[in-house]
């Protein structure tokens, strides 16, 4: 078993922010999105507007970004949650919106040579209620700009199913 001085010093390790919740840090503001839904490969694009609040939440350990706006048409909220796991040094994305009753869960890592959190993940199609999976691309373009881009599979290939351009207020 490990001594109690060990345990003391993982813990403190592992609760500590780093510079990856930095990172997370410096999208603390209100954003405006401009966003851009594919409904399928080859679909038209459909365009919607929100505004993120992103705060940090729990001593700097976790961000948390609320958005509001319209999307197709009707009034949208949506809240996610971002982390950086000191103790194995995956980020994890969670994302639950009014237009639904699922979570989606990403779990991936960051890139630091081209600024990108890679996520992946699974989310359930409200058509059939299975399980799809998923794939999330957020970048970092510079101090006052990010963007993601969201991929769906259909039909066993992946498409383009959504992008998010955000710029700081």
């Amino acid at each position: 078993p490990m001594d109690s001085a060990a345990m003391d010093a993982a813990w403190k390790k592992y609760a500590t922010p780093g510079e990856s919740h930095k990172m997370l840090a410096d999208e603390v503001g209100k954003w405006n999105c401009e966003m851009t839904f594919w409904m399928g490969p080859g679909a038209p694009p459909e365009k919607s507007t929100s505004v993120a609040d992103v705060k940090m939440i729990l001593g700097g350990r976790y961000q948390e970004t609320t958005y509001k706006g319209k999307v197709m048409g009707q009034d949208f909220e949506g809240k996610a949650t971002v982390s950086h796991n000191n103790a194995n040094g995956e980020i994890t994305s969670t994302f639950i919106d009014n237009m639904g009753t699922g979570m989606m869960v990403g779990i991936g890592t960051y890139d630091e040579p081209s600024k990108t959190i890679n996520l992946r993940g699974e989310m359930v199609n409200m058509m059939d209620g299975k399980k799809t999976p998923y794939r999330e691309a957020y970048t970092i373009v510079d101090e006052n700009t990010r963007t993601m881009e969201m991929f769906d599979t259909k039909d066993g290939k992946e498409y383009k199913s959504m992008e998010i351009v955000m710029k700081r207020q």
